[in-house]
């Protein structure tokens, strides 16, 4: 029998199991592509538009670090490249990386494995069957992205290189997750050294489209290979070759490094438990325990995007008062200051509060994660109720993310002044602790979703994708006031501004009251959701 006997029977089985959870992100990441070919075809109708909009776009860094490098924008599969590439790549990575830990060592953890494995199964079936629901995933992808694209007016060949860059990074991190699952002892812990390596490449990418002079970077990482395939221009396959290349690689040394542990066991061992409970015999220091490790990661991660932010911030000297168009979107996007460089800096602080909620986000995700597991109903058998339960998590997920956003703002404002940045520090931090409510209201979403209807709990992902959409590229888009108030960073006030309207700050409050007792009324009354995903 050889080390991949039983793969056939188990790719099927798996993607039957798995392809509800698979399924909204080929929908979301499509649904990405479709609507920057929709946007532009109907925003940008003339030439003086396409122009402002190549103009504004290519005078700010921030664009470049998120979107990549703004070039040519007159044609609408050039648009939907620069707005799709980096951030679908980025979320097919994400896409690849929850399919092959789910499907590897999520099933040692729940001992799914050990029932496979007494079956007539190769050692490596289980991990190279994961992968292969990955790369089914990822075909799948590219092919309904590229269907799609056509379909909303998007060229053919230039639409099958994007979506062939779709898949390539999604095939890349898919054999990051099969060796990070080798390496953790825990498929929460894969999962998160996987998306520190995808966060990492992105931001890579980011500082080498973003930063004159480190354009070289660019080849460091295999999103920024992904790039360079260039599905408007060159169309090179050799990066997309490398990308294949990568991860065949990867995948070769995650099942080497399988052949070498002991099932359930792992290469990073886990250390062993204190002789007593301490802070984790009560319901708020479980909940901090279990989250400890991705607190700390976020800590860390914010502190560098900070301190990247801050100096790019700074490299944009006088590019705002040149630049009529570059002026009204960026004081429609930060609020109505007349000093422009402190409203970019305010468009910044509000990109760390979108990253803060989706940490916020993820620690509640986790509560049901235990829950769905059975060690929930463990907990609450003893003398915790639901409700201490419940609250040890909110809290967490509540202050985590507030004390990560000051520390990315922090970082932020003091990198920016180093490089030369004269700016408010005081007025800054300020703007970033008012996001603070902003994320709350996305965080309470979660509690409400977790605590009252586990089953919708993708639309707090949602959200945070929607405020992403709405804050950061909603001004450009010229889309209609109320459209952009859904999100809850339209409502905090410029600290800056003489008329700023603190008021709202007690609507946001007023939401997130509204959110959380949902959640706590909620997780009250309804069962527990145990081995459901």
């Amino acid at each position: 029998m050889s080390a991949a006997t039983g793969i056939r029977h188990l790719v099927p089985v798996g993607m039957r199991h798995d392809g509800p959870r698979i399924a909204p992100w080929v929908v979301l990441i499509s649904a990405l592509v479709a609507t920057s070919v929709l946007a532009y075809n109907l925003l940008f109708t003339d030439a003086a538009s396409i122009r402002n909009l190549t103009v504004s776009l290519s005078a700010n860094p921030a664009f470049s670090l998120l979107f990549g490098p703004v070039e040519d924008l007159s044609t609408v599969d050039a648009f939907t490249t620069w707005r799709s590439l980096a951030l679908g790549d980025f979320f097919a990575g994400m896409m690849a990386i929850f399919i092959v830990t789910r499907n590897s060592r999520a099933h040692e953890d729940s001992n799914q494995a050990e029932l496979v494995a007494s079956g007539v199964v190769g050692r490596s079936a289980r991990l190279l069957a994961a992968v292969a629901m990955a790369a089914v995933a990822a075909v799948v992808l590219g092919v309904v992205s590229w269907v799609v694209n056509m379909l909303c007016g998007g060229e053919p060949i230039a639409s099958l290189w994007l979506s062939a860059t779709l898949t390539a990074s999604a095939l890349v991190f898919a054999g990051v997750a099969a060796i990070t699952s080798q390496l953790a002892s825990t498929a929460g812990a894969a999962n998160s050294i996987a998306i520190v390596v995808l966060g990492a490449a992105y931001l890579l990418r980011g500082i080498a489209d973003s930063t004159p002079g480190l354009e070289e970077l660019i080849w460091w990482t295999p999103l920024g290979w992904a790039e360079r395939i260039e599905p408007v221009g060159a169309q090179d396959w050799r990066p997309l070759v490398a990308c294949v290349g990568l991860a065949v690689v990867l995948v070769a040394v995650a099942a080497l490094l399988q052949s070498r542990r002991d099932y359930g066991a792992a290469l990073i061992p886990q250390r062993a438990g204190r002789a007593r409970g301490g802070l984790v015999a009560s319901s708020w220091g479980l909940a901090l325990r279990l989250n400890r490790a991705s607190v700390i990661g976020w800590l860390i991660g914010f502190a560098l995007i900070g301190t990247v932010l801050g100096n790019v911030a700074a490299s944009i000297g006088d590019e705002f008062t040149k630049n009529p168009v570059l002026r009204q979107i960026i004081t429609a996007s930060g609020g109505a200051s007349d000093d422009l460089i402190f409203a970019y800096m305010a468009t910044l602080t509000h990109l760390l509060a979108i990253i803060a909620s989706a940490f916020g986000v993820q620690v509640m995700m986790r509560m049901y994660s235990e829950e769905s597991t059975g060690r929930t109903e463990a907990v609450l058998a003893g003398a915790i109720t639901r409700q201490r339960h419940l609250a040890g998590h909110a809290a967490i997920a509540f202050l985590a993310p507030a004390v990560a956003l000051a520390l990315g703002t922090a970082a932020l404002t003091v990198s920016a002044r180093a490089a030369g940045s004269d700016v408010d520090a005081g007025e800054l931090l300020v703007q970033g602790l008012l996001a603070v409510p902003a994320v709350w209201v996305i965080v309470a979403l979660a509690v409400a979703l977790v605590g009252a209807r586990p089953a919708a709990r993708l639309l707090a992902w949602i959200a945070v994708v929607a405020m992403f959409g709405l804050t950061i590229l909603g001004p450009t888009f010229n889309l209609w006031e109320w459209v952009l108030a859904i999100s809850p960073l339209w409502h905090i006030p410029d600290v800056s501004a003489s008329d700023a309207d603190w008021w709202q700050l007690l609507c946001l409050a007023l939401v997130i009251v509204l959110f959380t007792a949902i959640g706590f009324i909620g997780y009250r009354r309804r069962d527990l959701r145990f081995g459901k995903p």
